[in-house]
């Protein structure tokens, strides 16, 4: 008799020894399992691993960590989602950053979306400490060196008239820390930093810590733009 079990009770039965695949009995979670290939079994009754794709939409509050656990026991993003199955986040954003994040179960999916020849476009809000000069504005959207390496052209203006230490920035890296860096390079401090859109995807109905499942048209937007 089949039936369907997540990967996550999957680990938890693990734990308890009562856990066989393809007939060898595994003591440690994380163990990968082939869906298509390995036969799992608990208790000895051969059971199906769930194989569904899961994609999620999530608008980070600030004090979350952007991982699936966190030694110091701190909320995770994983945490404001309250599904069974195993998901981890596509990329990060800091703990006391804000926006838009993307979770899912698939690995392929996420590593398309973190490979630089994507280009996906991400935008970022940014309150700056003093109002940001043309002339910094200017190099900051052609691309300035940071750690050795020189980011990509950027798009920056400004969302409220005559406010130039609010400002949007559009980029398509996600090298870690980037958007702080670029304007701390110029002696700006980043006093709030929310990213509002990923690809076309945005945050349009969701509050902060509120999540949904991407649609197949938004999944497919995502990597083939």
């Amino acid at each position: 008799m089949h039936s369907d079990i997540a990967r996550r009770t999957v680990d938890e039965y693990i734990l308890q020894g009562r856990v066989t695949i393809n007939g060898i009995s595994i003591s440690e979670p994380g163990f990968k399992v082939n869906p298509a290939k390995d036969k799992v079994s608990v208790d000895g009754v051969p059971v199906k691993v769930s194989t569904k794709k899961i994609y999620i939409i999530l608008y980070k509050p600030e004090g979350v960590i952007s991982s699936v656990s966190d030694e110091k026991h701190r909320k995770t993003v994983v945490d404001l989602i309250n599904i069974r199955d195993r998901i981890f986040p596509v990329g990060r954003l800091d703990y006391d950053t804000t926006g838009l994040m993307l979770l899912t179960n698939d690995g392929d999916f996420a590593n398309k979306l973190m490979h630089p020849k994507f280009r996906v476009n991400k935008t970022y809000i940014v309150s700056i400490s003093r109002p940001l000069e043309e002339r910094h504005k200017v190099k900051l959207e052609n691309g300035i060196r940071i750690e050795g390496r020189k980011t990509s052209p950027a798009k920056i203006s400004f969302p409220k008239r005559n406010d130039f230490t609010n400002v949007s920035i559009t980029i398509h890296e996600g090298r870690n820390r980037q958007v702080r860096n670029m304007f701390e390079h110029y002696g700006y401090f980043v006093r709030k930093l929310h990213r509002s859109t990923y690809g076309k995807l945005d945050l349009s109905g969701l509050k902060p810590g509120g999540w949904r499942f991407l649609t197949a048209v938004e999944v497919k937007s995502l990597i083939t733009d």
